[in-house]
């Protein structure tokens, strides 16, 4: 093991904000810094709801240069998934990057299922049935504009993008290229004859590559510009955040499950293989490649969006006013939180949710935090039902659940998922996609394994664990008492507010 001091820069882009940040390893011990922050805010226009990439690009070229000067060792990009750019012949963007939530894509989807089959695609890629995948972003793209498909030389995902810009070079890292659901995870390659049979090209997709086993020099002219050292290089990690956010998944053993909670909460556990069956295609789980030959098999929640599209209509009001008024709020109806009508962005979500629960005959919600409480019991409560469909297309025996990212900041809704699987939560590290990239950075220029990384991790954090409050079944359908301690329990134990 490398006992060097080396430091590692993570850009990382979410869907509503961006960090970046600088780990340095030193002796097994962890130390996350974050640089800079800045928001990210889409921009509607006549053609279509698209990324402001150029003003996200102008934020990090921000964060880096307040590494003037610094010892740097690496520096890596991760974003959500399934946005691209089209380069034309001199590398210039063509149409900007649509974001994801774009009404483009609307019944793209189910035309495809339709005249094409959904199993026959399925069992192609493993890839979950989502409205804004790539595969449909890139059908609409032929359809409304074909001539782009033309004069396309390069499709990047967006962090590739932003390794481009970084290093010059063209290239897509494995994990988020398998999001696209035109990416054979069998093969780790391109599934051109997919393409072929949808009449899409596939002339533009570039060569990939694996996070944390690749560098590259920075652009000499960038290097200088920021003052960066001559050795700094770029390592991409695990581009998708999601993969990131796997990497820093305190566990050990197997029986283990995540959720990756922000914007999307994303709900599975990690395998060595993908899991292409009929079983998991009727459950419409999703099998993305992760780090280091890692499968991530999951499936997609609408996550704490709903409840960031509430507080923006609420004029942006704490979070922390919001889960008082939550825990002090009387109980009401849960909803589907995975409604197609709450995907959208709009100032009238608190409206949707009432209508969902009216349409249904439920009791709906109607002070603010009535509504809070609402959405949080509701995440829960789909939580539970993906942990069974997970234990069930697995066979995996769960026994213990990690939460990493923002929501492993909500007591409220830690615990209300510990009640609602049966489980005990294991919550944090909340900047689990940034410890995740740098970490894989790490792995690539200190010599490391995943598992290695890991244990550091494991030795430098401290989990909070929220216990079942009642006796629920249990993922695989068994029963856990409610004071079942939790599996080598680390850290600080909490039951969470009473509700």
């Amino acid at each position: 093991m490398c006992a060097e001091i080396t430091r590692h820069v993570g850009i990382d882009l979410g869907a509503s904000s961006g960090k970046i940040a600088v780990l340095t390893v030193q002796q097994g011990a962890l130390n996350l810094e974050v640089l800079h922050r800045f928001e990210n805010t889409p921009v509607q226009t006549s053609t279509g709801l698209y990324w402001n990439v150029l003003a996200l690009w102008k934020e990090i070229i921000t964060g880096l240069g307040k590494l003037r000067g610094q010892q740097i060792d690496s520096i890596g990009a991760d974003t959500w998934a399934v946005d691209f750019a089209l380069l034309d012949e001199h590398d210039l963007l063509l149409d900007g990057v649509h974001h994801y939530r774009d009404a483009r894509t609307d019944g793209v989807m189910e035309k495809v299922q339709d005249e094409h089959g959904s199993w026959n695609i399925y069992q192609r890629n493993g890839i979950q049935f989502l409205p804004f995948n790539s595969l449909y972003q890139l059908l609409s793209v032929k359809r409304d504009h074909p001539h782009l498909l033309s004069q396309a030389k390069t499709l990047l995902m967006v962090p590739d993008l932003l390794h481009f810009w970084l290093t010059g070079i063209k290239r897509t890292e494995i994990t988020n290229a398998s999001t696209t659901q035109f990416f054979d995870p069998v093969t780790g390659q391109w599934d051109h004859a997919l393409l072929a049979a949808l009449d899409l090209p596939s002339h533009f997709l570039p060569e990939v590559g694996k996070g944390g086993e690749e560098a590259f020099p920075l652009l000499p002219e960038l290097a200088q510009e920021l003052h960066l050292p001559p050795a700094a290089r770029v390592v991409p990690p695990g581009t998708h955040d999601t993969a990131s956010a796997v990497v820093a998944v305190p566990a050990t053993g197997d029986n283990w499950a995540f959720i990756s909670s922000g914007t999307w909460s994303l709900v599975g556990t990690e395998l060595q293989s993908p899991i292409l069956s009929e079983e998991a295609f009727e459950a419409n789980f999703t099998s993305e490649l992760g780090v280091s030959g890692t499968v991530r098999y999951l499936k997609n929640v609408m996550g704490l969006w709903i409840l960031q599209e509430c507080r923006r209509s609420w004029g942006g009001v704490d979070y922390p006013v919001l889960y008082r008024e939550a825990a002090e709020a009387h109980d009401t109806s849960t909803f589907d939180v995975d409604d197609r009508r709450f995907l959208a962005p709009g100032l009238d979500m608190p409206e949707r949710i009432q209508q969902y629960c009216r349409e249904h005959g439920l009791q709906a919600p109607q002070s603010r935090g009535e509504v809070v409480r609402s959405i949080l019991k509701s995440l829960a409560d789909q939580y539970s039902r993906v942990m069974q469909d997970l234990g069930r297309t697995t066979g995996k025996t769960f026994e213990v659940l990690h939460v990493v990212g923002g929501g492993a900041h909500i007591e409220l809704l830690c615990q209300w998922t510990a009640d609602a699987t049966g489980l005990p939560v294991h919550a944090g590290p909340a900047d689990g996609t940034l410890l995740g990239n740098t970490l894989t950075q790490a792995m690539q220029v200190r010599g490391q394994t995943l598992s290695e990384i890991r244990t550091m991790l494991i030795d430098s954090i401290r989990p909070v664990v929220y216990h079942p409050e009642t006796t629920l079944p249990r993922a695989e359908g068994r029963a856990v008492s409610a004071t079942r301690a939790a599996p080598q329990a680390r850290g600080k134990t909490k039951r969470g507010p009473r509700a």
